[in-house]
């Protein structure tokens, strides 16, 4: 099935709800790419046991297929001196939700109560800050389906997946705000800002 080893199919499907595999998720170290950048595959990640934000939403919309639900990842972007962000997205109950992988407190999952995929992309504006207090998300893309990608073997491949980062950067994404609303934007709080810090894992 999917071409997965029997171990890491076995451990896949064991994550069989979106909680379960948030759990998986938060308890996997960070990938800090000490020896340089890497987008590592599903296959690759379960064995090396560690990932960063990409490779996380990559491995938790794997595990989301595997367990019948479509593989979908939501895109968000930034401004020039923040990073984009990407979230695996799942519907239940007719509604939206998000697994995410972060080192941070925020930009974290979402349970499945939202009515649109602005909506669930909009509960990320408010947490999507830098040390600075600047609000810098400013765009969201459409639900990206990794089946698209099957016959570049994304999930198994031992090279880097580079082509989905790529892609996502490429597909039509939506403004959150116009030039009067962004100029108008108030800074974080400084509380805000140090709950910011809280890292899970540190370099």
């Amino acid at each position: 099935m999917f071409e997965l080893p029997e171990k890491e199919l076995k451990l896949l499907k064991k994550l069989n709800t979106p909680k379960k595999i948030q759990d998986f998720l938060n308890a996997m170290p960070k990938n800090f790419e000490k020896n340089g950048y890497t987008c590592y595959s599903p296959l690759v990640v379960l064995k090396r046991n560690k990932c960063h934000c990409m490779e996380g939403s990559v491995l938790a919309a794997l595990a989301l297929r595997v367990n019948g639900f479509p593989p979908l990842l939501l895109d968000l972007t930034a401004t020039d001196d923040d990073l984009d962000h990407a979230v695996a997205l799942y519907k239940k109950y007719g509604k939206w939700g998000a697994i995410s992988k972060t080192n941070h407190a925020v930009l974290r999952f979402r349970e499945p109560i939202y009515n649109s995929v602005r909506e669930l992309a909009m509960s990320y504006f408010h947490e999507y800050f830098d040390d600075k207090g600047r609000k810098n998300l400013r765009s969201y893309s459409l639900p990206v389906n990794l089946k698209r990608f099957d016959k570049l073997n994304w999930m198994t491949t031992q090279e880097d997946i580079d082509f989905i980062p790529e892609y996502l950067a490429k597909v039509k994404h939506y403004k959150i705000m116009n030039r009067q609303q962004i100029k108008n934007l108030r800074k974080a709080d400084k509380v805000e800002i140090e709950a910011g810090k809280i890292v899970e894992w540190k370099r």
